[in-house]
């Protein structure tokens, strides 16, 4: 048995999210949830028909606090992960990378795709994604420009 468990949370809420610097300091790794995180963050609800289109994993919102908790967790020494429909969607992978997260967690039909995805890119091309994407305000703009720059790369996405 080992000496030490480690110890991580969930980050699902904004208000983890914001003070992930200071969470950092308690935990052994992060894993965010997405699926949660962002219903939350854009005052949601992710399954009611007549809001769902309101959904949108590429906020600028969303980005800045995801890029938050994976800089928290960069200088607390710990890893973050990141499970939800994000983690799972090909376009969204070159982002996610460039964010600083250290795995994803999908269901093993994602996997190709996602793989095919993260291949596409250096480090560097995944960053400067970032960084263009992050120049746009609004979530549409930011969406329409990272699939368009993916299916450059790789082609019709699933």
């Amino acid at each position: 048995m080992a000496d030490r468990i480690p110890i991580g949370i969930m980050i699902e809420l904004p208000s983890a999210a914001q003070i992930a610097d200071r969470l950092a300091r308690e935990c052994d790794f992060f894993s965010i949830g997405t699926n949660d995180l962002i219903q939350y963050a854009l005052a949601m609800d992710r399954q009611n028909p007549e809001v769902s289109y309101l959904y949108q994993p590429l906020h600028l919102g969303v980005l800045r606090m995801l890029e938050f908790v994976a800089r928290s967790a960069r200088a607390a020494r710990i890893p973050v992960s990141m499970c939800g429909e994000m983690a799972a969607d090909p376009a969204y992978a070159a982002i996610l990378i460039a964010l600083g997260l250290d795995s994803l967690s999908m269901s093993p039909r994602a996997i190709p795709g996602v793989k095919q995805a993260i291949r596409a890119f250096s480090a560097v091309e995944a960053k400067a994604l970032l960084a263009e994407a992050m120049a746009y305000s609004s979530a549409e703009e930011i969406e329409r420009y990272v699939r368009t720059r993916m299916r450059e790369r790789i082609g019709e996405l699933a």
